[in-house]
């Protein structure tokens, strides 16, 4: 139906799902004394050591996604950050509320995104 250039597709794809993680990654570095009491709060041991482990699986797989290396083991290990991550800080069972309703969307997006860690992984590129 339509003529498109899928390696062009591909790298845009790619382009937009890694650099997200890349900038979330780069994002999170800022944020870290906020970002390890939320992760404290939700009983996460060696929260600040977990937390950097994070910033670095983001910025390195996010980058891999990328320039396209090793795509389908950087779209594995982000989809086990999204499951990590996803219990972490998307706990909507605890909240009630536009909070409840907010957190519930988070979890949606990271399924989403799996989704699309998934088609990655399917694709080999």
């Amino acid at each position: 139906m339509f003529e498109t250039d899928i390696s062009a597709l591909t790298a845009v794809g790619r382009l937009l799902l890694g650099g997200a993680f890349l900038f979330a990654g780069l994002r999170n570095i800022a944020n870290t004394k906020l970002l390890s009491g939320m992760m404290s709060a939700r009983g996460v041991p060696q929260a600040h050591l977990v937390l950097w482990a994070g910033i670095i699986l983001q910025i390195t797989a996010g980058l891999m996604l990328v320039v396209g290396f090793h795509t389908a083991y950087a779209a594995a290990v982000l989809i086990v950050f999204l499951i990590a991550g996803t219990l972490m800080f998307n706990n909507f069972w605890d909240h009630q509320g536009p909070d409840r309703a907010s957190r519930i969307n988070g979890v949606v997006s990271n399924v989403a995104l799996a989704g699309s860690f998934l088609l990655v992984i399917a694709a080999g590129s």
